[in-house]
């Protein structure tokens, strides 16, 4: 297996560990069978948070927003069209910090919505305020 990365399964959270060269190659769960990739933002929680961020072997943007926010419902379809434009290069998850308050407080989101790109585990940028899919894949390239 030439230049292998890992990606977490967005159904049943087991690490995959697949070539670099295949991710577009619509490669599935070595568990569950599920898709690693199927162009939908993950929904995290706090048992799923930490092993998403850390353990992908591809940056990983996260949409901090709560359900009673009128632009992070608004923004939620560019997100989405976003996330099924960037996959397989960025893994999109959202994250809901009315019921993950602790994950809100722990990285100091402040405003919602608020992106967050990772890579390796570690904080590489944030953006807050509802953006477009063009926007958002326009920022998350600047990242990158």
């Amino acid at each position: 297996m030439s230049n292998p990365i890992n990606l977490v399964c967005p159904a049943c959270g087991v690490t995959n560990r697949i070539p670099a060269e295949r991710t577009a190659d619509h490669p599935k769960c070595g568990k569950c069978g599920g898709a690693l990739f199927n162009g939908h933002p993950t929904e995290l929680t706090g048992a799923n948070f930490g092993k998403h961020i850390s353990r992908n072997g591809i940056p990983v943007l996260v949409d901090f927003w709560a359900p009673w926010c009128g632009p992070c419902r608004m923004m939620a379809p560019a997100f989405a069209q976003a996330a099924a434009q960037m996959e397989p290069q960025v893994r999109f998850a959202k994250l809901n910090t009315e019921d993950h308050q602790m994950i809100g407080a722990q990285y100091g989101i402040r405003s919602i919505p608020t992106m967050a790109l990772f890579r390796d585990g570690k904080e590489i940028g944030r953006i807050s305020g509802a953006m477009g899919a063009a926007d958002i894949v326009r920022w998350v390239n600047s990242q990158l």
